[in-house]
């Protein structure tokens, strides 16, 4: 009876520990992300990804993971490649379809910027996370979600590479604009000028790289920025400017080119010594804090800059 006893006691631990083993390997796969709207915990390596964001849908490419749904509007030209037939219509980003969402039960839905508002709705359908970055710091916030995609899918090494070479993009784009004057963001919209200051969808340009804004203080609370004249552009005249087609940007014929071309602009140091940059319209507003967007973006000034 000892020995029955005493075997049946060796069974019943090794079960139990064998159960505390399991219990332990599942806790190891959950992961609790913490973001600007609370915590999140996710089950394993999410499969069926949804994203209710351009930005975030670049940058789940960019690490390399299948997104399953996306919304059915404003996809940036420079993302086309990617948007297939078989990614499922998650709605707009201000409207998503909860029901499609509901019915097709993905393991992780990501919102940020202008569906960030959405988040209370989606996350009571789906495990949801808010990815939405400040202006004011874009290449850490792009940085840090970009690691903190490669945490949830185990893809730390690719994460960190893609850092890597943002950070190198950066530095290469603050050397070229080193000591080559003044600059502004303008923003063009259905014939109208704005300008985009330290705060913007654009704040890198004179936040990470250095380059002075002609204009101190910017209101560009509005999505056409803080109203200028081109008498102004003539008066403060910068050196360089950093021009955003809006009207291209949400998938209008793009005019901007044509709406600078006019007897002040002509005056200007700018048009005289061919230092206009016309950033990607999609990926200045549109996307913002897209990987490869803003890589895109980051070339462009780059090569304006060296053309010189």
């Amino acid at each position: 009876m000892i020995v029955t006893r005493l075997n049946l006691f060796r069974t019943a631990t090794v079960a139990f520990a064998a159960s505390l083993a399991l219990t332990a390997g599942a806790s190891a796969q959950e992961t609790t992300v913490s973001h600007p709207q609370g915590e999140t915990t996710i089950s394993g390596v999410p499969e069926k990804v949804f994203t209710i964001d351009w930005a975030a849908f670049d940058n789940l490419n960019a690490l390399g993971v299948d997104v399953a749904g996306a919304p059915g509007s404003n996809a940036p030209g420079y993302l086309a490649d990617l948007v297939t037939d078989d990614l499922v219509n998650v709605g707009s980003l201000f409207e998503p379809d909860f029901e499609t969402i509901a019915a097709e039960q993905p393991d992780l839905v990501i919102v940020a910027a202008r569906s960030a508002g959405t988040y209370p709705q989606v996350s009571e359908i789906a495990p949801t996370i808010d990815m939405s970055v400040s202006n004011a710091d874009l290449i850490a916030g792009v940085e840090g979600n970009i690691e903190q995609l490669g945490e949830i899918f185990g893809l730390q090494d690719r994460a960190a590479e893609l850092v890597a070479d943002l950070n190198a993009k950066v530095e290469e784009a603050r050397a070229a604009a080193d000591g080559k004057g003044i600059g502004l963001v303008l923003v063009t919209n259905a014939g109208n000028l704005g300008v985009y200051g330290p705060d913007s969808r654009v704040a890198w340009i004179h936040n990470e790289l250095g380059i002075p804004s002609v204009m101190a203080n910017v209101e560009d609370g509005d999505h056409g920025g803080d109203g200028v004249s081109f008498e102004y552009l003539l008066e403060s005249n910068p050196d360089w400017l950093f021009v955003v087609d809006r009207d291209a940007g949400v998938g209008n014929e793009g005019a901007a080119a044509a709406l600078l071309d006019n007897e002040l602009m002509h005056q200007t140091t700018a048009w005289q010594n061919d230092q206009i940059i016309y950033l990607d319209p999609q990926a200045a507003y549109i996307t913002m804090h897209g990987y490869s967007g803003l890589m895109l973006m980051l070339d462009q000034v780059i090569d304006g800059y060296n053309a010189e």
